[in-house]
């Protein structure tokens, strides 16, 4: 999809990081952005099913790991602007920890944002995608953790494992049928962004069990996305060129390529894969 000016975006996790950069860049490509997040303070201001209408861009409350939200989200999108040309599911959250320690309320939680967000809004997207009959484009915001595990983040590579086999999934489905519609699976490495205080946005019915390794990886994580983290704007560049260019695999560090060699050498030879370089 070449042609962006005019079109219509929808972004998930749009209130900060890579999802308030991504409305900001598709709105100056002069696509009409529907940004919606649990968190504000820009989704604060609206309360879920409506929006306060901006030059660019439409900002919505919704949580994704919610169905019926994010239903509400594609009718009022289709609704209002005649259908959705490229649907960016970027809401993310993060927990970790040693496996034995984590309670079900973590891997509930980050499950129902970082693979339920994206199933639920391909139940409520793709359907009204394919009937409109027009060219589009998915973009699931995985993770460098989606393709290469980690130690102290059972919850989170859980998710995004299951994330990148779900995009794949879209992706062959998709192309089974015909459809003009492409998919992107996004991989970041280290982002300047808030994730490693995910917490801030964790719903009351999925209480925290703190414990001194799950300490530990979320304060390692804030520190290391603030001083070696690559600025949301330049992810949001990468993503707009895998649009345009209907890429498949959008990594955003050239060492992916070496290191997911190192992967696969490792599973064909029977042995644990070794813990990736994170930069």
């Amino acid at each position: 999809m070449e042609q962006l000016e005019g079109k219509v975006a929808v972004v998930t996790g749009a209130a900060s990081g890579i999802g308030a950069a991504l409305v900001e860049r598709l709105a100056a490509e002069g696509m009409q952005v529907v940004a919606t997040d649990i968190e504000g303070p820009r989704a604060d201001a609206a309360e879920p099913r409506t929006a306060q209408r901006g030059s660019h861009a439409d900002f919505l409350r919704t949580d994704v790991s919610k169905y019926d939200d994010v239903e509400a989200l594609a009718e009022y999108a289709f609704a209002t602007y005649g259908g959705v040309d490229v649907l960016c599911n970027n809401a993310g959250v993060f927990a970790g920890g040693l496996m034995w320690t984590r309670p079900p309320s973590d891997y509930e939680w980050v499950m129902g944002v970082n693979l339920w967000g994206i199933l639920h809004a391909i139940r409520a997207f793709v359907p009204r995608m394919l009937e409109r009959g027009e060219p589009g484009h998915i973009v699931n915001t995985v993770s460098m953790a989606g393709m290469l595990s980690i130690p102290y983040s059972g919850p989170y590579v859980v998710s995004k494992f299951a994330a990148l086999a779900a995009t794949e999934s879209l992706a062959h489905d998709l192309a089974s049928i015909g459809a003009p519609i492409k998919v992107s699976a996004v991989v970041p490495s280290l982002v300047a962004t808030g994730i490693g205080k995910s917490g801030r946005n964790r719903p009351d019915g999925f209480a925290a069990v703190q414990s001194d390794d799950a300490s530990f990886i979320e304060q390692a994580l804030t520190d290391s996305t603030t001083t070696q983290g690559m600025p949301p704007a330049e992810v949001a560049g990468i993503i707009v060129d895998a649009i345009r260019t209907e890429t498949y695999l959008v990594p955003t560090k050239p060492s992916y390529a070496t290191q997911l060699q190192g992967r696969f050498d490792a599973l064909l030879a029977r042995q644990l894969p070794p813990m990736p370089t994170i930069d």
